[in-house]
C-alpha cells in the first residue's frame, strides 16, 4: 500500500513540476534528426507559442513525426501528427492537436535563415492569422541583394495597396450602386475621390519598408523576406543551420514530400 502511495505521489510530484515549467523563460530544445540536431532557442516575446511547443515536446507529441513539406531554397515543415508511420506517397499537411494558438506576430520578429514559424491556415478561412497548434517551419529562404529587396519591398506594397483598395471599394459599393442607379454622376465622383483619400491614408499608415535589421539579416545570412507580418516566428536554430540544408536536398515527390521519411524527435534541454 505504501509503494502504491508513493509511486501515485510521485507522479502528481511530476505532473506538478511539468505545470510549474511552463511559463518558464529562456527555453532550449533539440529538434534531432539522421541528418543531425538542431538546437532552437524558443523566444520569450511569445510566450504562448513557447509554452504551447513545450507542452508538446514534454507530450512526445512530435517525436516521430516527420518533416512532411521541403522546399529547397524555401523552408522544411513538420508537426503534423497524421505524419506518423504515415504510407508512402500519403499528403500530409491537415493534422494538428484539435486546436489553434492567437498570432504573435511582432514586427522585429523576422524571417532570417534559421526561425521556426508557425504553419497557419490562409488569410481567406482565417482572417485573424491564427496559428496551427502543432505544426511549424524552419525558414532556409536565400540571401537577396539590396536591388532584389527593394523589388520585393514595391511588390509587397502594391499588393498591399490593391488589398486595401478592394476593402474600402467593398465597404462603398451600395452607395456607388445607388448613386450609379439615381444617374448623380456628381456623387459617383465624390465617393471615388473619398475612396481614393481613404486607400492612400491607410497605405501610407502600414506601407512596408524594410528595416536596418531586416536589410542586414537578408543580404548576408539570408530567409524569406515576404512572409515577414504573416506568421509568428517563435524561436530560432541556435546550432546545426547546416541540418536545414540538407533536409531541404533531400528528394522529394510531387506533394513536397521527401520520398525517403526524415523523422524528428524534440527533446528539451532546458
Amino acid at each position: 500500500m505504501k509503494k502504491i502511495i508513493f509511486i501515485a505521489s510521485l507522479f502528481i510530484l511530476i505532473s506538478c513540476q511539468q505545470k510549474m515549467d511552463i511559463g518558464k523563460k529562456d527555453r532550449v530544445v533539440v529538434i534531432e534528426t539522421d541528418f543531425g540536431d538542431m538546437k532552437v532557442r524558443l523566444y520569450d516575446e511569445t510566450p504562448h507559442h513557447r509554452d504551447n511547443f513545450i507542452k508538446l515536446a514534454y507530450q512526445k507529441f512530435y517525436d516521430g513525426t516527420l518533416f512532411h513539406r521541403v522546399i529547397n531554397g524555401f523552408m522544411i515543415q513538420g508537426g503534423d501528427p497524421d505524419s506518423k508511420e504515415a504510407k508512402a506517397g500519403q499528403r500530409l499537411g491537415e493534422g494538428g492537436p484539435g486546436y489553434q494558438i492567437q498570432s504573435e506576430i511582432k514586427p522585429f520578429l523576422i524571417h532570417k535563415k534559421g526561425v521556426i514559424a508557425a504553419a497557419r491556415e490562409g488569410d481567406d478561412v482565417n482572417p485573424e492569422k491564427k496559428s496551427s497548434g502543432s505544426q511549424f517551419y524552419i525558414a532556409q529562404g536565400k540571401i537577396y541583394t539590396k536591388g532584389a529587396l527593394d523589388t520585393i519591398q514595391m511588390q509587397l506594397n502594391s499588393k498591399l495597396k490593391s488589398k486595401i483598395f478592394n476593402r474600402i471599394q467593398v465597404e462603398n459599393v451600395e452607395i456607388l450602386t445607388k448613386s450609379q442607379s439615381d444617374g448623380d454622376m456628381n456623387r459617383m465622383a465624390e465617393i471615388i475621390e473619398k475612396i481614393q483619400n481613404e486607400v492612400d491614408s491607410v497605405y501610407n499608415s502600414s506601407k512596408i519598408v524594410f528595416s536596418k535589421e531586416q536589410i542586414e539579416a537578408y543580404t548576408t545570412i539570408g530567409g524569406i523576406p515576404h512572409l515577414d507580418g504573416n506568421y509568428t516566428v517563435f524561436g530560432e536554430v541556435i546550432e546545426g543551420l547546416d541540418v536545414i540544408d540538407k533536409i531541404a536536398a533531400v528528394e522529394k515527390d510531387k506533394f513536397d514530400r521527401p520520398i525517403k521519411d526524415v523523422e524528428m524527435k524534440v527533446r528539451i534541454l532546458k
